[in-house]
């Protein structure tokens, strides 16, 4: 089948977005290709076809688990076969994963980069026919892009394991410096095949609120903004905290965190997308892979740390190309805010040391032992017991991560799920109490397939249909793990530390100065930038936003908060041209009374009461008339008529 025929068998649509055909085009003829593509551009796409249109398998290397299993359930609902592996699997998972991708019974494999830190894994990997390799979020692979993650490191082993299958490399933001830093890591062959869309949006209008009271701005914009909103923040707590508070105001509204479980997650994003709610007060964990297109209106409460996490958050604004609005709240505090989330990030070497250290003894783990072990962290119970700001904390274990020690793997939620271990004959001489019995039978009924593997189960269902709590069923499913007729693994939301090394004494711990020294330059200037986007009023915003991302040939939005002020305050055209003519012949007038060497333009400028830039301006087009000579060290002189 062509791409064309692909699209419409499995996602309907009849035509790609722009930039998808020619990546996938690039992809399907062999060659290494960056692809660079805003946020809800559509990358999933440019991957997903050639998949299908491949022979073999196609892995896909993302840092983000839950956007791994949405895509992964997608895929399934339309028909294909897809897998995702990641730490928090269990083995026996794992294995039929990658037996099935042998098998040639699945098309498309989704790897956690943690999972290639294990080097057994790597032997796994070497059985499967691979044809392609995509790396997704590729700016985690860079040491100068926002969010680099070491583990993204040991792609280039997989792509020298299979070095017939080409690479295609996505992500929705990045510097000249990061997309030469991609394509050097990932060993492209050619460096030619890099498709980019413009990062400008034309239909979204971006715009600063300065206010020292941002509840009450926040319920202001609100009211003038009609539809769909996502309020963001950096804070778990003031999710709950801004939402209460706006459902007081008569705003429909809820919050979301990367804590919450996967189906409370799974509830306020569908009463979301279906227009129950109004506005989700989120921090950055919403919104990857949540394709709502016709949301108006993103407001940034906190500002975040970079363009780069800015951009691809207030995109997700009018993907349906309808006008929207994109917002930051901005306060006299926020610039220190800023500032400080640079030492917050960057804590002092000893102080990451200790924090190793710790964080070993709070799993037992002693010297020279873990490797290649994960084990769950409670970074909230471990804080507590060691008297540490959590935030500092935290930011110590990403920093030992990056330097190779640990790997701090943030929340993730996982479903619950079972499989039968006992085999059915063996289930008739069973004895059980009678509750637990019509729960196996119940389960029996319900998921047929565990005899086979592991299912995702409801416990809430369960009850609903046994009359008993959700409780009930969890003692019940325990029980019934406990007499080895299950394997259960309740849902969870948990975070996880894994040791691709054994514990080494902290004197020997080094931080490269490419991990600390380097990144934390980088974060300075990303800071910086993010200060200029925010609180300068002196040009477009959109036009500094393609400035960092190295996109000089924009032009002024018209639309942006600055903008539309320059356009109130603008003279008329005539009024302009008048002061114009005035200035040059008050020029002129002024230098038929200068000595030989001339006048000035400081001079001048004193004496017109026009600013220096306008008097240079006006002069060189008298010097272009053939009126008056520019002269070194900025004179200027009347030429003869």
């Amino acid at each position: 089948m062509t791409p064309e025929e692909i699209l419409k068998k499995y996602w309907g649509y009849t035509a790609f977005r722009p930039m998808q055909r020619e990546i996938i085009s690039s992809v399907l003829e062999g060659n290494d290709t960056l692809g660079l593509l805003p946020t809800g551009g559509g990358k999933s796409i440019t991957f997903q076809v050639p998949a299908l249109a491949l022979d073999g398998v196609t892995l896909v290397v993302t840092p983000l688990i839950s956007l791994m299993k949405d895509q992964v359930d997608n895929l399934r609902e339309i028909g294909v076969k897809a897998y995702d592996l990641h730490s928090a699997l269990t083995r026996r998972e794992t294995r039929r994963a990658l037996d099935s991708c042998a098998a040639g019974r699945a098309k498309i494999l989704y790897l956690s980069p943690e999972k290639l830190q294990v080097k057994s894994f790597h032997n796994e990997l070497r059985r499967l026919p691979v044809k392609l390799i995509v790396v997704d979020e590729a700016h985690c692979i860079s040491q100068w892009g926002y969010d680099f993650r070491p583990s993204y490191m040991r792609i280039a082993e997989v792509r020298r394991m299979f070095p017939q299958a080409p690479v295609l490399a996505l992500t929705a933001s990045a510097t000249a410096e990061v997309i030469d830093d991609i394509m050097t890591r990932l060993g492209f062959h050619r460096r030619d095949k890099v498709f980019r869309r413009s990062f400008s949006r034309s239909n979204i209008s971006y715009v600063a609120r300065y206010c020292d009271f941002k509840q009450e701005q926040l319920v202001h914009i609100l009211s003038r903004v009609p539809g769909t909103a996502i309020v963001y923040t950096r804070s778990r707590k003031r999710t709950r905290e801004l939402s209460d508070f706006l459902r007081k105001e008569g705003v429909s509204a809820d919050f979301y965190h990367a804590g919450l479980s996967s189906e409370d997650k799974a509830g306020k994003q569908n009463r979301w997308k279906s227009g129950q709610t109004r506005v989700i007060v989120a921090t950055n964990a919403f919104g990857m892979g949540i394709d709502k297109p016709d949301v108006r209106l993103v407001i940034h409460y906190d500002l975040p740390s970079s363009l780069e996490e800015y951009y691809q958050e207030s995109g997700r604004a009018g993907r349906d190309g309808l006008e929207s609005y994109a917002v930051v709240l901005a306060s006299p505090a926020d610039k220190g805010v800023l500032s400080r989330r640079l030492s917050e990030a960057f804590p002092p070497k000893d102080y990451i040391r200790q924090v190793y250290d710790m964080a070993c003894v709070y799993l037992s783990v002693g010297m020279g032992e873990g490797q290649e072990r994960l084990f769950e962290f409670n970074s909230e119970e471990f804080a507590r017991r060691f008297r540490l700001k959590e935030g500092q904390a935290l930011a110590a274990l990403r920093l030992l991560g990056r330097s190779g020690y640990i790997n701090y793997i943030e929340e993730t939620a996982t479903r619950s799920r079972l499989m039968m271990v006992m085999e059915r004959h063996e289930l008739y001489g069973l004895r059980l109490e009678p509750a637990t019995d019509e729960l196996l039978q119940l389960i029996l009924r319900t998921y047929p397939g565990i005899f086979a593997d592991y299912e995702f189960i409801s416990e809430s269902l369960l009850a609903y249909r046994l009359g008993v709590t959700e409780q009930s069923v969890y003692e019940g499913l325990i029980q019934l793990g406990r007499l080895h007729v299950i394997h259960y693994v309740p849902r969870s939301v948990t975070p996880y530390i894994f040791f691709p090394i054994g514990r080494q004494p902290s004197g020997d711990v080094v931080l490269p100065r490419e991990v600390y020294e380097h990144r934390r330059e980088q974060m300075r200037l990303r800071i910086e930038a993010m200060k200029e986007f925010v609180f300068s009023t002196s040009g477009c915003r959109v036009l500094t936003m393609l400035r960092y991302f190295n996109e000089e040939n924009g032009c002024e939005c018209g639309k942006c908060d600055v903008c539309r002020a320059a356009r109130r305050v603008a003279p008329p055209r005539r009024q302009v041209r008048e002061r114009e003519q005035n200035l040059d012949e008050s020029i002129l007038y002024i230098l038929r009374k200068a000595p030989a060497e001339g006048f000035a333009i400081d001079y001048i400028s004193g004496q017109t009461g026009a600013s220096a830039k306008e008097v240079a301006a006006r002069a060189r087009l008298l010097a272009d008339a053939l009126k008056v000579e520019i002269l070194p060290g900025a004179r200027l002189r009347l030429l003869p008529e």
